[in-house]
């Protein structure tokens, strides 16, 4: 890169050339009216685009360049997709046709032969540029009609739906729910294999034809819909029949049959109460013969049935509900789904929450618009739609979890829109129109505070600043001083003029315990709620520099056999174990004492003492040697003393370490003390349960 001329109000072209010459004839041309970004070969060049990709709006491209020629550069942008979002003009005195046609076939817009002329030169990069911004324009029409197509079919199906759960006394949530669930089970199933005649553009008609599942309901008496107890044989044998009637009702469509909607959504009414054991119904479909789409709205409606209150139950807790549909308790399902199931059930109960705010998820529609692209007929950059769509999960995941109001005001149309907790926390719609004649801007906001504010994020002096000033507003009925922290946006085709702004307000009384509380957090072990060992390690170390009279154990314990845990029982299970052992040890030991949990099933214990005999190794061994839910606890403990292997903690630790190897490498079962001299180990104290009943018997 060997010059950059700066402007903020002008779009930037990157010039490509390994003549220094050349690339300063371009920059004395169009330096005017564009900002000029330089690279002397494709490899430079392949470097600037992979970090300011976003940025380019035209690349000026030599054929002819070391390293890697203009080519080859073509090749990288289209395999890398930024063909599709930059426009490229060759520049080159090579007018071989064999040359120009292979440069068209890269994707090139145009072609300039040397030497240059001004006039052409700039006639060409404006009408490049022109033409490429038309047809980007022209695909945002057509993204939004698309959008809005998708919004109206979502809506038209979960109206549909939700009549079916209202006459069924169930939540409405249910199909939103069966909906996302059939979505994220899905696209795990296809990142795992590709055995299932299903594609990812196939998503969003799969998901939409979910909705159908229960509308065979309709047509069943309500006593039985509705009935708290349990069902009856024969009034089971009338719930049966829902799934025929829903698929009879959507086949006797009249036109409508042979629309992929319809005959998806026939699959998966009638066959989603199928089993993979051939144990369901109506028509005891096995394994593979059952298709795939009403396999995952199967597992999908089970899962979301076990979470939801209903009048004959009230709702299981997530992990009761895996558990039960991982030991078969709710008929059999397709092993790779279980697979896909279990490996997404840490962020599932998270995935629903979130996607339950909003009727209509904005990736689904991003998913039908991609599946438009497929089909052909649209030159439009799906790469930037998912770089989009994951920027805006990406931001609403921070907005949700980091509790603070956040808003962004626009200018044209007034409006201010606020994520989904910050809206919920105030009791506001998301979308607040005339926000200086609403509650926002004259209740919480006093008006003049906040149309002061808006006048300085619109001032020219906050151009390049962040805006930060503090103001009493109004929240929940009490007035506190908080601090709005905003960012100003300006037009990119007009720069001095004002368009929207940013911003967050932080409550300044809450701030202080807000941030002793997240110190608390990182101290510890999420799941076990213990100190988790950085923390342990430097309050360890300051207790051993500061006082040198005092006693001191270090206690390093090891599960034995915890493998098993997670192997037969689920790593669920593991970590109630954990649990349980965390709980056991703060139960054995004292105040003055330190519990630790340094990492996968091992714990540290610190522990001052006074008298040799009443060390509490072990009986903390014995504590722990107990029967969690049919699964046998025990540990391998490995102890070093302060006194005898020093104050330096790391030394301490490592003792300690080589204790608990010893004791491993006995069998495992049992404590042993390091003693040491010379550094090596002397003796070792090895208790074992089975040795010790064998010794009461003899006595």
């Amino acid at each position: 890169m060997k010059q950059e001329k700066h402007s903020d109000t002008k779009r930037k072209i990157l010039v490509v050339d390994d003549s220094e010459m050349n690339r300063s004839l371009l920059c004395d041309m169009l330096s005017g009216k564009y900002e000029i970004l330089e690279a002397e070969d494709g490899l430079e060049a392949s470097a600037i685009l992979q970090s300011r990709e976003q940025e380019i709006a035209l690349i000026l491209l030599d054929i002819v360049m070391p390293r890697l020629d203009g080519f080859e550069l073509l090749t990288i942008m289209n395999k890398n997709g930024w063909i599709k979002n930059i426009p490229v003009i060759i520049i080159s005195s090579e007018t071989v046709p064999a040359y120009v046609d292979k440069a068209y076939d890269l994707g090139a817009q145009d072609y300039i032969s040397r030497p240059f002329d001004e006039r052409i030169v700039q006639r060409r990069v404006r009408n490049t540029l022109m033409l490429f911004f038309k047809q980007k324009e022209l695909s945002n029409m057509v993204v939004e009609q698309l959008q809005e197509r998708e919004n109206e079919n979502a809506l038209m199906t979960e109206i549909l739906s939700n009549i079916v759960e209202t006459r069924n006394g169930e939540s409405g949530l249910h199909v939103l729910h069966i909906r996302i669930l059939t979505e994220l089970l899905l696209k795990k199933l296809l990142d795992k294999t590709n055995q299932y005649p299903v594609r990812r553009q196939d998503i969003p008609l799969i998901c939409n034809a979910s909705s159908f599942h229960d509308i065979g309901k309709m047509v069943l008496p309500t006593e039985i819909l509705n009935k708290p107890g349990k069902l009856t044989a024969e009034e089971f044998e009338v719930m049966k029949t829902h799934s025929i009637e829903g698929a009879n009702l959507l086949k006797n469509l009249p036109m409508r049959e042979n629309e992929p909607l319809v005959k998806i959504g026939y699959d998966i009414c009638r066959w989603h109460h199928e089993r993979y054991d051939g144990s369901g119904y109506p028509d005891g479909l096995k394994g593979d013969d059952i298709p795939i789409e009403a396999q995952i709205v199967a597992l999908a409606d089970v899962y979301d049935a076990l979470r939801s209150s209903r009048v004959y139950k009230p709702p299981y807790s997530h992990e009761t509900a895996m558990n039960m549909i991982m030991n078969g308790e709710c008929g059999a399902f397709n092993p790779i789904l279980l697979e896909c199931l279990s490996e997404l059930s840490h962020t599932l109960e998270e995935a629903l929450k979130i996607n339950s705010k909003s009727n209509i998820s904005e990736g689904r529609i991003v998913q039908a618009i991609e599946q438009q692209f497929e089909k052909g007929g649209i030159d439009f950059s799906d790469r930037t739609l998912r770089l989009l769509e994951r920027e805006r999960i990406k931001n609403r995941f921070f907005a949700n979890i980091s509790h603070e109001i956040q808003f962004e005001y626009t200018k044209v149309p007034e409006m201010l829109t606020l994520s989904e907790w910050s809206a919920e926390y105030l009791g506001l719609s998301e979308v607040i129109m005339n926000p200086k004649e609403t509650v926002w801007g004259t209740e919480i906001f006093q008006k003049e505070d906040f149309e002061q504010m808006l006048q300085a994020l619109e001032g020219e002096e906050w151009e390049k600043n962040v805006f930060e000033r503090d103001y009493m507003l109004l929240i929940h009925g009490r007035k506190r001083w908080n601090r709005v922290i905003a960012k100003s946006i300006w037009s990119e085709e007009e720069p001095e003029k004002f368009v929207a702004a940013i911003g967050k307000i932080v409550d300044i009384h809450d701030e202080k315990e807000k941030m002793k509380h997240l110190k608390t957090i990182s101290e510890h072990d999420s799941l076990t709620g213990l100190l988790n060992h950085k923390t342990a390690k430097e309050r360890i170390k300051a207790i051993l520099d500061s006082d040198e009279e005092l006693k001191y154990i270090l206690v390093l314990i090891d599960l034995d056999g915890f493998k098993q845990a997670n192997d037969q029982y689920g790593h669920l299970f593991g970590d109630e174990v954990l649990k349980y052992v965390a709980s056991t040890l703060s139960k054995s030991v004292r105040g003055v004492d330190m519990v630790v949990r340094t990492g996968g099933d091992e714990f540290l214990l610190f522990m001052p003492y006074k008298d040799e005999t009443k060390l509490p190794v072990d009986r903390i061994f014995r504590s722990l040697d107990s029967d969690f839910k049919g699964f046998h606890v025990s540990a391998s403990m490995g102890v070093a003393k302060a006194m005898e292997c020093g104050r330096d903690y790391d030394r301490l630790f490592h003792m300690a370490d080589e204790a608990l190897y010893q004791m491993k490498k006995n069998g495992k079962h049992g404590y042993c003390f390091y003693e040491s001299s010379g550094g090596t180990m002397q003796s070792a104290l090895i208790c074992d349960r089975e040795e010790e009943e064998q010794a009461g018997k003899d006595n």
